[in-house]
């Protein structure tokens, strides 16, 4: 037992010789040192204080027997004192009998040293006849300063400034901490980039599923820090920056810290938002800062996410040159021109706006190359769910393939939190492993939300069902639409109810058919509504929303009109902020847009007319449909089968 605990204090005590500890060692010592100064002030005022107040007493009158002023008066009448002191407010008296004791047991030769007798407090009306008396007694009658009050009134005056100006000191520290440091110069500013140790990195690429082509890419970078002789005996020049575009979630700075991890080079990580600060300036300086510290420590990675927050357009601002932001842009383009062939210095940079950055970011010889992290496809969505769930006590009758092809469009964000939902069901129920059932009610939460807890009305519920299930209707009977997976009325965040489609493969391009279908699915609700209920309810304001929006892009951005052709116009408007230019003028007339308008009411009413006749055709299984639904209120697969029969591709 001796041994072990040796053995784990040795573990424990931290190794001087490696530079960062005896840094990390310095930095505590002085942390503890602006601490200790902070006590000893602090325990210096309070001794001055109570120095001060012992000062006081010690020149004050001392505590002696008191007497009332009456009592004192008698004294003097009866003449049984021999010397009276007035001390402020206070009156010291000497009884005779105490003298001549004193004098009786001491040598004569002495001088006679009188022992105090009393005191009391003189009222605060004067009394002329006291004085006059203790003349006529040959009482002695001596006059000092009351040097108590004097350092009483002394701190009295002192403490209101002392608290003042300590409560302005007290302020700033904390506007200082809130507003990062900003009350110090800007050579004290603290230095926001993180340092990530290679030895400690544990992310490689084998902990990042799919994104072959984005590996592909990035190996060569990193063969490059691991060997950079073999390409620069061969003339070839390192690439400046690696731009990282994608879609949120999709691991861009995880793709990042993987690169540092297989490289086994310093990395250096700063969001781009970190750079700017109050003050103007600022952001160059940490951009400078940091540079510096990364070329000290070449070859080494430095990585700044979500660039497009200080690398947009430049002179969209209503600073102009000026603006903080500009400048730090500026700076981080002077860096990178600043390389010599013989630093090995990459930067990485990730966004998900490549649109608004400026031209001068993304030439060549500063961000060289561009690496696209699309979201993962079936197969990719199926490796990464089986990296996030590792850990996880699966079923035996779980299958990632299954589940990865009911999640189109997820990303590897979108994913992690799919199994993590899921094993939080699991743990709510007590379950031992996580199964198939909670994959659905955790793809279920993703998608549409916790069910919330409201009663509707039976009319309410029934105009709800109708609207589904012209929705599902729509999507069963419709070639081109998706087949269907859920239909529910149960209200689940925003929604009150939730018709599923279920897509069966990744779609990359869509096809004017398939458009077209979609925007029949979504004029189902409404008209099932007319034709059932015979009245419109403003349930269908977002499904007319997204049509409208979709019929709209058809006809002005894709080209998908007979009138117009292949023709595209920029009907999106685009905010000044955004990286664009203010007051960008269209490239079409006014009557133009008129043209679109009409043409976009012209395919709506062509679209609604088309889906009218199809629920109309088609009423008794609308009907049959909507029973169903108002029965169960939550409609799966085999139960949407059993209504609707096998949907036909014809």
């Amino acid at each position: 037992m001796a041994e072990e605990n040796n053995q784990k204090k040795k573990k424990k005590t931290p190794d001087l010789s490696d530079p960062k500890n005896k840094f990390s060692k310095i930095s505590t010592n002085l942390s503890s040192k602006n601490k200790k100064n902070s006590t000893l002030w602090i325990i210096l005022f309070m001794f001055f204080i109570l120095f001060a107040n012992y000062i006081g007493n010690q020149s004050g009158p001392q505590k002696l027997k008191q007497i009332s002023y009456s009592d004192f008066l008698n004294k003097v009448n009866q003449n049984e004192l021999t010397k009276v002191t007035f001390m402020g407010k206070q009156l010291i008296g000497v009884n005779v009998d105490t003298n001549e004791a004193d004098e009786s047991n001491k040598d004569s030769s002495k001088q006679k040293q009188p022992k105090i007798g009393f005191q009391t407090q003189l009222p605060p009306i004067e009394n002329p006849k006291l004085l006059q008396a203790l003349q006529e007694k040959n009482i002695k009658i001596v006059v000092e300063e009351d040097n108590s009050e004097n350092w009483t009134n002394l701190l009295t005056g002192l403490l209101p400034w002392l608290l003042i100006f300590g409560f302005f000191w007290w302020s700033s520290k904390s506007l200082s901490k809130r507003m990062g440091n900003m009350g110090k110069p800007p050579f004290m500013k603290d230095d926001k980039s993180r340092q990530i140790d290679p030895k400690k990195s544990k992310v490689t690429f084998k902990d990042i599923a799919g994104a072959l082509h984005s590996k592909t890419d990035l190996e060569e970078i990193v063969t490059f820090l691991k060997n950079p002789d073999r390409f620069t005996k061969m003339g070839a020049t390192l690439p400046r920056g690696v731009l990282m575009i994608g879609p949120p979630g999709t691991g861009k700075t995880l793709m990042a810290k993987a690169v540092a991890g297989e490289a086994g080079v310093p990395f250096y990580s700063m969001s781009g938002s970190e750079f700017i600060e109050l003050y103007v300036g600022m952001g160059a300086s940490r951009v400078r800062k940091l540079f510096e510290d990364a070329k000290k420590q070449s070859p080494a990675i430095i990585f700044i996410d979500e660039i497009d927050s200080i690398g947009r357009s430049r002179g969209t601002g209503l600073g102009g040159g000026h603006d903080e932001r500009e400048q730090t842009l500026n700076q981080i383009l002077a860096e990178m021109d600043g390389f010599s062939s013989d630093e090995a210095v990459i930067v990485l940079a990730a966004t998900n706006r490549p649109d608004v950055l400026d031209s001068a970011l993304t030439r060549p010889g500063r961000f060289d190359r561009q690496v696209v992290m699309d979201l993962p496809t079936a197969k990719a969505r199926e490796e990464i769910l089986k990296i996030h769930t590792r850990k996880i006590p699966l079923a035996d009758d779980i299958n990632l393939k299954e589940i990865a092809g009911v999640t189109p469009g997820f990303s590897g964000a979108d994913l992690r939190n799919l199994a993590n939902e899921a094993a939080l069901q699991a743990a709510r129920e007590d379950a031992e492993v996580v199964t198939t059932h909670h994959f659905n009610l955790s793809r279920d939460k993703v998608l549409m939300g916790n069910p919330r807890e409201e009663i509707l009305k039976d009319d309410q519920k029934r105009v709800i069902a109708v609207h589904e299930s012209g929705h599902a209707l729509v999507a069963h009977l419709t070639k081109n639409a998706s087949p269907l997976k859920k239909i529910t009325i149960i209200p689940r965040g925003r929604a009150l109810g939730f018709t599923e489609q279920l897509y069966t493969e990744d779609m990359v391009n869509q096809s004017k058919s398939f458009l077209i279908g979609q925007i029949d699915v979504l004029l189902g609700g409404r008209t099932a509504e007319e034709i059932i209920i015979g009245e419109i309810t403003t349930g269908a304001q977002d499904d007319l929303k997204r049509a409208t929006k979709l019929c709209r892009k058809m006809i002005a951005t894709w080209g998908m009109s007979e009138t117009f052709g292949p023709l595209s116009f920029d009907i999106e408007e685009e905010h000044a902020f955004l990286g664009r230019e203010m007051g960008k003028a269209k490239n079409f007339s006014e009557k133009t847009s008129e043209r679109i308008d009409e043409e976009v009411f012209k395919l709506l009413s062509q679209r609604k007319d088309h889906v009218s006749n199809l629920l109309s055709t088609h009423r008794e299984t609308l009907d049959k449909l909507s029973t169903g639904l108002i029965q169960k209120e939550t409609l799966e697969t085999d139960d949407i089968r059993d209504i609707l029969g096998e949907k036909s591709n014809t």
